[in-house]
């Protein structure tokens, strides 16, 4: 393989996340071919476990690990890395919470001198003892479950990749007992997700038991990890939230997958992504060809949102900014960024609702920006085709106007049936409220935060604009050109980044970059969500110079292999929103360099 080659595939390998049918589909030519890869995937679930412990100073032949073992190739995953690890001393036992075992697996790790408690007395086990009473069954979980609290490392390898939904039975009990239902982890925002060193360590095999593996949700019980070790590919609640922040450290294991005809359930961003979509200047260009950004931003009750985006917006790269808005906002805008020109005029892109009241807002109103941003998003309602073809001629006037970005007030001012071009930016709260709005339902912030990919997904399909969920994981969903939906996360900024007007200068930064992109977005709609995803990048980058800090939402995994590096990085120190703006020519800089 050429060197350009290898780099798309490295590309690929580590921003790319495939469903579980797409694993399997690549995985089956290697094992019609004969390539272990059980026992390759056991190895190095293993050799990770005795890095932690190194790492923790703790030395294997001194190791209590115990081993959750499911029926399935997971189990057979884990009881072939037991197996190993007990080969090398480690004191391995494994908890079966299912009725059998995979048995080529099971008689390896029994031959090592691997121990095994069943759990379930209708299991049928070789050489175990089952058809216990349930009360003796109570006595084992609850002695399984402090055997386990009390071990060095967990081995998870209850579930795979084929289980959905929430776990139940053994498993579900096993989960809930060991670690969390439906809560996120409590855990600091820590550089490169190290490992707590609190024991006992959890080390996932393939994937946390209990996460939604296709979805990144979690269902119900679900054990944290503190190390993934993950098989062939990424798999999506690797990438998404809030699964993703269950699974800590990533250790990736290459198959020598062929993805060349399987196509990414969701995609991560990185810097050489982001740095397509900046246009850089050329030498015939005046301030018109660099993009115009028009704001309808800011209100007479939170002024300061006008100042922040419009800031923004000159920052990022774009020639020139309109500001719409009451006269005190206005007098703010100028004062903070004499460049500024007040008024209509030609635009390349709108950005419209930051700090505007949103409807339940007692000065809503009274509030001339809701009217003004009302009469604009008019122009991009779409309409369901007729039959003397009016509407089509409608529809193409609504396709041919500026990308808009609609943010926080404007929100609850969305038509209901939209251009791609339209970039809705809420945060699961306004997500809500947007489907309550729409579908008539009783959707809560809880259930957003539970299963944002979902509801982002849903947002899109009601309304057919590209949708950008705010969070330490980003995730917008648009059109790939296909008629297919694309998904693109970005997990770049810093913990830090939360805080207040933060989302004002995302609104800002994102309205540059399409502008600059105006001509291309005509013509390619599927880059909207590219260029949406890229500014989201941009400004964790940002956050994170003007922060000092390494921290970020999402670390690439570590493939497998590869030196085994510590670096723990920098907390870093708190922000505002202002600094975020000063820090998006370092940003700049580091892209572009």
């Amino acid at each position: 393989m050429d060197t350009a080659n290898e780099a798309d595939r490295l590309q690929t390998l580590l921003y790319g996340a495939y469903d579980s049918d797409a694993v399997r589909e690549m995985e089956r030519p290697l094992l019609d071919d004969g390539v272990p890869l059980m026992r390759m995937a056991a190895s190095a679930a293993a050799h990770v476990t005795m890095e932690l412990l190194d790492d923790e100073d703790l030395a294997v032949e001194d190791a209590r690990v115990t081993l959750l073992v499911g029926a399935g190739d997971n189990g057979g995953d884990g009881l072939y890395a037991g197996a190993e690890l007990a080969q090398e001393g480690a004191q391995v036992t494994a908890i079966a919470v299912g009725r059998s075992l995979h048995e080529e697996a099971f008689a390896a790790f029994v031959h090592a001198g691997g121990r095994v408690l069943v759990l379930d007395p209708a299991a049928d086990i070789p050489g175990c003892t089952t058809g216990f009473s349930a009360g003796e069954a109570g006595e084992r979980l609850q002695a399984a479950v402090e055997y386990a609290q009390g071990s060095h490392v967990i081995l998870d390898a209850m579930t795979g990749i084929g289980v959905t939904g929430a776990l139940r039975g053994v498993a579900g009990t096993i989960a809930a007992s060991l670690g969390l239902v439906g809560e996120l982890p409590d855990r600091p925002a820590l550089p490169n997700n190290e490992p707590s060193a609190d024991l006992p360590l959890v080390v996932a095999i393939d994937t946390p038991s209990g996460v939604g593996v296709n979805d990144g949700s979690l269902p119900g019980p679900y054990i944290p990890a503190d190390v993934t070790v993950t098989f062939g590919a990424m798999k999506p609640c690797a990438m998404v939230p809030p699964a993703s922040y269950a699974c800590g450290r990533l250790t990736l294991v290459d198959f020598g997958f062929d993805f060349d005809d399987s196509i990414p359930a969701a995609e991560m961003t990185d810097g050489d992504f982001v740095t397509d979509s900046i246009r850089l200047p050329q030498l015939a260009d005046g301030k018109y060809s660099r993009g115009v950004v028009g704001l309808v931003t800011g209100s007479a009750r939170y002024p300061g949102a006008a100042v922040l985006s419009a800031r923004a917006a000159a920052r990022t790269n774009s020639g020139m900014v309109r500001y719409m808005g009451p006269q005190h906002a206005q007098d703010m805008v100028l004062s903070a960024l004499p460049e500024a020109v007040i008024g209509k005029g030609r635009v390349q892109s709108w950005v419209v609702g930051s700090g505007v009241p949103a409807g339940d807002d007692e000065t809503a109103d009274e509030d001339m920006q809701r009217e003004t941003i009302a009469a604009l998003l008019k122009h991009y309602t779409l309409e369901r085709s007729d039959a003397d073809g009016s509407s089509m001629e409608l529809n193409e006037r609504v396709h041919a106007m500026p990308p808009i970005v609609v943010d926080a007030g404007a929100l609850d001012l969305l038509p209901e049936h939209v251009p791609a071009q339209v970039v809705i930016t809420p945060h699961v709260g306004e997500l809500a409220r947007l489907l309550n709005r729409i579908e008539h339902t009783d959707i809560d912030v809880d259930g957003v935060y539970a299963e944002p990919l979902a509801y982002a997904r849903r947002a899109h399909e009601l309304t057919g604009a590209t949708v950008l969920l705010k969070g330490a994981v980003t995730i917008v969903v648009g059109e790939d050109g296909d008629g297919e939906e694309r998904v693109i996360l970005s997990g770049r900024a810093p913990a830090w980044l939360a805080t207040a007007g933060a989302g004002d200068v995302l609104a800002g930064m994102l309205g540059a970059m399409l502008a600059q992109q105006d001509d291309m977005l005509a013509d390619d709609p599927a880059l909207v969500p590219e260029v949406a995803a890229a500014a989201a990048y941009l400004h964790g980058l940002a956050a994170a110079a003007e922060s000092q800090s390494d921290q970020r939402g999402w670390h690439r995994p570590r493939i497998y292999g590869q030196s085994h590096h510590h670096h723990f990085g920098t907390i870093g120190h708190p922000i505002v929103a202002s600094d975020i703006i000063d820090g998006i020519r370092t940003a700049f800089m580091e892209l572009l360099q």
